[in-house]
């Protein structure tokens, strides 16, 4: 409580050091009541409530202190000084004394009890009046419509906001993935084969049963579906000149062979190999040219030596003393389908040393061991390409292949080789062969044509020094191998080539410089071929079941039937690699939505599914080389797609991102506008209905 008294200097009660008259102290009173009253609303957040009878104010919990309330006082006498002028000694006090005393719940009552009074419309101060809370004109919308404004162009703004900041995406066909995706590995692409036996001499026993037999033993090759086999049919037609039927089945009429071959036995006689085989292959394209897919023939006739020749296109003839035993002769016409036209002789798990792109680069190196004995050089250019050409134009719906060639000196290789007395040469045994390679020493990643997805085979001619001349590899068996080289898989091959008349004694005698002879080259090109052969996942000369298969030679290095099959296992791993990588990117794009998806991107992923869905047709249709070249295609897209530089880059940005750049700006921006838009509608609707509660008043009292 605050007391006016006279005449006292109480520690708890200020005091007025002077005499008044009555009207002095009324009046003096009355602009002091008004005064402080001033004060404590304005300076004293809290009062919890308050009254002028007496110059009687209370205090919540007398926290204001008395310096306070004087500093106060002080700073408003020098500022206002029309007001008041107080007395030379007025000391002020706070006392908890009340003239009716209060507890805090009844303060909090007061106040609670002001504050709805004042939102009935009503007032608690006993001179205040109800008209004091209406309105006699009606409130303006001129506030409303700016404050409102302002929240609207905010509005508006923030879609622009969005669009400023969107990250470009382009649209991924992540359906038509997926869809692809599952077709393929729930049915695995098959190749349409049709395998037909041709009896060119009588056969006495029951087609029916030999063509079960055949395909029984063509479907024990597998156990299981894979990618890349044969959709087979088997059909068996004796044709001996003067009798021709027809067992088993095939896709149409057109794969089955035209009776009218009873000549062709008198045509074989007295040609060698090479002659019957072209002759065959002549017939075949005559006789079931237009049949769709490929079709693998066995031609089996009776004669006293007894032989299998596998050709080097798509046929085979048997020279059989016996032609009753139909279980026999189904087994080895069954093993020349499916072990050869089908498997091409080989186990699962061959290795495909293809480039993500496609290509392919072939690096032919010349190394000199020690350069202080001999140099030699070659000339590759002139002598390999002629007989490597052949071989990569066969292999081109597999890979985009190209070669290199050089020479190098100072190329010593890492393992130790040691002296055999047996042999009177160096040799190096099988199991040091991995550390043959010198990685420190051999300069050969130097292939400015291989790009960084390429693969790049290496090809080394070892020239050894003086010092380990004669260099051969020696076998597990203890013999020399016959090729001296051996591969690396997915690496490359190397052969060893020793100078003719080396031995210890040429050591330090003089420098030979001289060139690799022609002949030492050609040889050493055909040891890299069956090497090219071994890394595609070939052999490289075949292990015969017995003594009666021969095998002919393509001067392509590599036959028709095993050009099918690598189609067809590229083909295969293509299309599923392919599909892999798009639906890998797809659900990258996915999981990152404010990634960065360019149109060059998009455009490459449609591309990749288009080849991908056209070498699914060519599959069907048989065509294979056409499949095998649509696959590499839609595996280099995709590789390009999911490589593109935007993304390795990492150029994106998550929400995380936006929200630290632009919520310290717009976030109090935005709510200080909807705060002040939301108070001033209430102020709005607030003095609308004062307005109203007025007229109201007045059509009442009229």
């Amino acid at each position: 409580m605050i007391h006016l008294s006279t005449l006292e200097t109480d520690h708890r009660t200020p005091t007025i050091s002077r005499k008044m008259t009555p009207s002095a102290t009324s009046k003096t009173t009355e602009m002091f009541q008004r005064r402080v009253k001033l004060i404590l609303v304005l300076d004293f957040p809290m009062i919890s409530s308050y009254t002028t009878t007496g110059l009687s104010f209370s205090f919540l919990h007398n926290r204001t202190k008395p310096k306070e309330v004087q500093r106060v006082i002080s700073s408003q006498k020098k500022s206002r000084k029309k007001f008041f002028t107080p007395p030379r000694r007025i000391t002020w006090r706070l006392r908890s004394v009340l003239r009716h005393p209060h507890s805090t719940s009844s303060l909090h009552r007061t106040k609670m009890a002001d504050e709805t009074s004042a939102a009935a419309g009503t007032s608690t101060d006993p001179g205040a009046g109800t008209e004091s809370n209406l309105r006699t004109t009606k409130p303006g919308t001129k506030r409303l419509f700016l404050t409102v404004s302002v929240l609207i162009s905010f509005l508006l703004g923030a879609p622009f906001l969005l669009k400023s900041t969107e990250i470009h995406r382009s649209p991924l066909p992540s359906a038509a993935i997926s869809s692809l995706s599952d077709h393929l590995h729930s049915n695995p692409p098959s190749f349409p084969c049709h395998f037909q036996a041709i009896f060119l001499s009588p056969f006495k026993r029951s087609d029916s049963l030999l063509s079960l037999s055949i395909a029984e033993r063509i479907k024990a090759q597998f156990s299981a579906q894979s990618c890349g086999n044969c959709k087979f049919t088997v059909s068996v037609t004796v044709d001996s000149g003067s009798s021709c039927h027809h067992e088993g089945d095939a896709a149409s009429a057109a794969c089955l062979w035209e009776c009218g071959g009873g000549g062709l036995v008198d045509a074989i006689e007295g040609r060698d190999d090479q002659g019957i085989d072209e002759l065959l292959l002549s017939a075949v394209n005559e006789r079931t040219g237009g049949c769709a897919g490929r079709v693998y023939s066995v031609f089996v006739m009776e004669g006293r030596d007894e032989r299998i020749v596998i050709g080097k296109h798509r046929h085979a003839w048997m020279v059989l003393k016996d032609l009753d035993d139909s279980t026999s002769v189904g087994s080895m016409i069954g093993t020349v389908f499916g072990d050869y036209f089908m498997r091409g002789g080989v186990d699962k798990g061959e290795y495909i040393p293809v480039g993500s792109d496609g290509n392919v680069v072939l690096s032919f190196s010349l190394l000199n061991s020690n350069p202080s004995d001999w140099i030699y050089d070659w000339d590759f250019q002139r002598t390999g390409e002629v007989l490597l050409g052949p071989v990569l134009e066969a292999l081109a719906p597999v890979a985009n292949i190209t070669m290199e060639s050089q020479v190098l000196y100072h190329a010593p290789k890492s393992s130790i080789s040691y002296w055999d007395e047996k042999l009177e040469a160096y040799v190096v045994n099988t199991r040091d062969l991995p550390f043959f390679v010198n990685s420190n020493e051999w300069h050969l990643d130097t292939s400015l044509s291989a790009s960084g997805r390429s693969k790049v085979l290496q090809f080394v001619v070892y020239v050894p020094s003086a010092s380990e001349c004669p260099l051969y590899i020696r076998t597990p068996e203890g013999e020399m191998s016959k090729t001296n080289a051996f591969i690396s898989p997915m690496w490359g091959g190397v052969a060893i080539w020793n100078p003719p008349g080396c031995s210890m004694q040429s050591q330090g005698i003089h420098i030979v410089r001289d060139a690799l002879p022609t002949q030492e080259l050609e040889k050493i090109i055909e040891i890299f071929i069956g090497q090219l052969r071994l890394l595609f996942g070939l052999n490289s000369n075949y292990v015969k079941p017995s003594p009666k298969f021969k095998f002919l030679a393509s001067e392509k290095g590599f036959t028709n039937w095993e050009l099918d099959l690598l189609y067809r296992q590229h083909t295969c791993f293509n299309l599923l690699s392919s599909l892999s990588t798009l639906q890998s990117l797809s659900t990258l794009v996915e999981s990152l939505p404010r990634m960065i998806v360019m149109d060059e991107i998009g455009k490459q992923v449609e591309l990749s599914l288009e080849a991908a869905n056209l070498a699914e047709k060519n599959i069907s249709l048989g065509i294979n080389n056409a499949s095998a070249l649509s696959s590499i295609r839609a595996r280099a897209l995709a590789e390009d797609a999911f490589f593109h530089p935007s993304i390795m880059s990492i150029s994106y940005s998550s929400m995380e991102h936006y929200f630290a750049i632009y919520m310290p700006f717009f976030a109090p921006v935005s709510l200080h506008v909807l705060l002040a838009a939301v108070k001033e509608v209430k102020r709005y609707f607030a003095e609308r209905s004062k307005y109203l509660a007025f007229r109201a008043s007045k059509l009442k009292s009229s």
